[in-house]
């Protein structure tokens, strides 16, 4: 679909809801123009236009927080985009993932809020990168990667047994504990090996 084919505003411009493409988490709304949307067409990384600025607008130019494109949808009426993209770093230029982080009205039960799991597990992995990458003295996950693969693929192992023994047992808060231990360990494997939870999650897309 051509930028003629979208209905825009006065100033040519679409406005653009912009999602993490795991866990649709709504990270900011911004505006296209017609160079906007063939740039980010053309390079599959998120340009916007500046209102504030009157210009082309590179998502992360300058901060690093680029935005991967992975798919963009047309709403019915042809005049809003979305965007779905794989996001680095923060989305916000507060240093928030997501621009919409403060609450106006909350759930009246907060038990009732769903965390995705992809979510919690990308926020896991980017605690146990930023250990590897920054290390903390007396820091379990830094003990990990100084003891190397072996260590870690021992621990992996031990996880997987103790998961075995809880499901033997009666209820599931056994299993809920041991299979947390699995995958945080899990997660400092990937990250030793240089491997993502996004590609782990492409990868599981394709088995549906």
């Amino acid at each position: 679909m051509n930028f003629s084919n979208f209905k825009t505003n006065e100033q040519g411009l679409i406005p653009v809801v912009t999602q993490d493409y795991v866990t649709n988490e709504v990270l900011m709304l911004a505006y296209m123009n017609e160079e906007a949307f063939n740039q980010t067409m053309s390079t599959k990384k998120a340009h916007y236009y500046s209102r504030s600025r009157q210009t082309l607008w590179f998502k992360g130019e300058t901060s690093g927080h680029i935005q991967h494109v992975q798919s963009i949808l047309i709403d019915c009426d042809s005049d809003t985009l979305i965007l779905k993209v794989r996001q680095e770093g923060a989305a916000c230029h507060t240093g928030n993932f997501s621009c919409f982080y403060r609450e106006i009205m909350t759930a009246d039960d907060m038990q009732a809020q769903e965390i995705t799991t992809a979510r919690v597990l990308e926020e896991v992995y980017q605690v146990v990168l930023d250990r590897k990458n920054n290390p903390k003295e007396g820091s379990y996950t830094n003990y990990l990667f100084d003891k190397g693969i072996d260590k870690i693929l021992k621990k992996v192992g031990e996880e997987t047994a103790e998961v075995i023994i809880g499901a033997k047992n009666e209820g599931c808060d056994e299993i809920i504990y041991e299979i947390s231990d699995l995958l945080y360990h899990l997660t400092v494997l990937i990250v030793e090996k240089g491997a993502t939870w996004d590609e782990i999650f492409k990868e599981l897309g394709k088995r549906r």
